[in-house]
């Protein structure tokens, strides 16, 4: 393969984060490469988000393509930072978010790394105690079973 075939086979990357189109928001919506495009993510992402938050419903047209409206576009940017920068699992993700409340993130409220730290330290310290004397027993266990070995 020649240099100048291999440069047609390479696609352009992804710009990261560009911006909505300068007419603003069409009125039928961005489409989901368009969206994708916006958030810095691939389709297929769009797509399992779809199934994994269920607050998350674009409008459909009757051919059945995906049509994102501003609001969609807001909740998918809040979805992607909880998940890329805050590094929320999906399930700690939705949890958050139906604790806190979907206007209130989009508004701006409770970053979600104050809250983990709460609720980290909250709980950490009844769970601390209960694992401890788990393991001394399991400890206790063990030195017992390595004296029945030894007689």
């Amino acid at each position: 393969m020649t240099e100048s075939t291999r440069r047609q086979l390479v696609r352009p990357k992804k710009t990261a984060n560009p911006a909505i189109p300068s007419g603003g928001f069409p009125e039928r919506g961005l489409k989901i490469g368009e969206a994708a495009t916006v958030l810095g993510v691939e389709t297929y992402v769009l797509r399992f988000w779809e199934t994994q938050f269920p607050f998350l419903k674009p409008k459909h047209s009757k051919t059945k393509h995906r049509f994102y409206h501003e609001r969609d576009i807001e909740v998918l940017r809040l979805i992607k930072r909880i998940l890329h920068d805050e590094r929320f699992t999906i399930a700690g993700a939705n949890k958050y978010i139906k604790e806190v409340g979907l206007e209130v993130l989009l508004k701006g409220g409770a970053p979600p790394k104050a809250m983990r730290a709460e609720d980290h330290a909250a709980k950490q310290a009844p769970n601390e105690g209960s694992t401890r004397r788990v393991l001394s027993e399991v400890h206790r266990d063990l030195e017992n079973l390595k004296k029945l070995l030894e007689d």
